[in-house]
């Protein structure tokens, strides 16, 4: 099982739930899996720009993004960026 970690924004949103723990291979199959995914993926299926993932501390762009692989065990903890103007 991988652990994702949820700001409060999408905790609430995912029933309150700040953690959840999924079965999944990479990045993306977790992030998918969640009920809250598609305020994490735009419109084409891609990770949306101001949401950052790490996977045990790193972010996962500088691996293979949504491709990158977990293990049992590991702990993806997902950001939002704020922008605006």
């Amino acid at each position: 099982m991988v652990v994702v970690v949820l700001p409060a924004l999408l905790a609430r949103e995912a029933g309150g739930k700040k953690q959840v723990e999924v079965e999944a291979g990479a990045v993306g199959e977790a992030l998918r899996s969640l009920p809250v995914a598609d305020l994490l993926f735009d419109e084409r299926g891609e990770l949306r720009r101001l949401v950052n993932v790490y996977v045990d501390g790193v972010d996962a762009r500088e691996h293979q993004g949504v491709d990158t692989r977990v293990e049992d065990g590991q702990t993806l903890i997902v950001l939002q960026a704020v922008a605006g103007g």
